[in-house]
């Protein structure tokens, strides 16, 4: 019975991996030349300045990349949370609102239901709705 539905399941799966797969193999020779190139720009900072200096060229110049990078990350998050946080704002207004409405049209029916539900019954409605009719302009202030 539920043999199709496991099956599926281990089928999309598979999918997503190899997908996944494919991606990450796809990125391997493209983060092996990053590699050489770091390196190359390395030599050719130590040949242009010397080892301490062109080091501390390559340090510096991998840690501003670095923080360049988590700069970019931290406000991308930010900008994330903030429209998250505007969107679940508005789906609260909207239930409220729903809520709201639909309190409006149910408020009468209840009251109705209560009023008939009362030991006076319908009889006793009526004459409440007798003694407000004859007060009318009252009852609206």
């Amino acid at each position: 019975m539920f043999a199709g539905l496991i099956n599926d399941a281990k089928a999309a799966v598979s999918h997503l991996v190899l997908r996944y797969v494919a991606r990450a193999s796809v990125a391997i020779p493209f983060v092996l030349a990053l590699g050489f190139a770091v390196a190359a720009i390395a030599v050719m900072l130590v040949e242009h300045f010397g080892h301490v200096t062109g080091y501390w060229i390559m340090a510096g110049g991998l840690a501003a990349i670095g923080i360049g990078a988590a700069i970019a990350v931290s406000v991308k998050e930010h900008e994330e949370e903030a429209a998250d946080q505007k969107a679940e704002q508005a789906d609260t207004g909207e239930v409220v609102s729903d809520a709201t409405a639909e309190a409006m049209v149910q408020a009468p029916l209840a009251l109705l239901g209560a009023l008939f539900s009362a030991p006076g019954g319908a009889a006793g409605a009526f004459k409440i709705a007798r003694v407000l009719g004859r007060n009318f302009p009252l009852v609206l202030l």
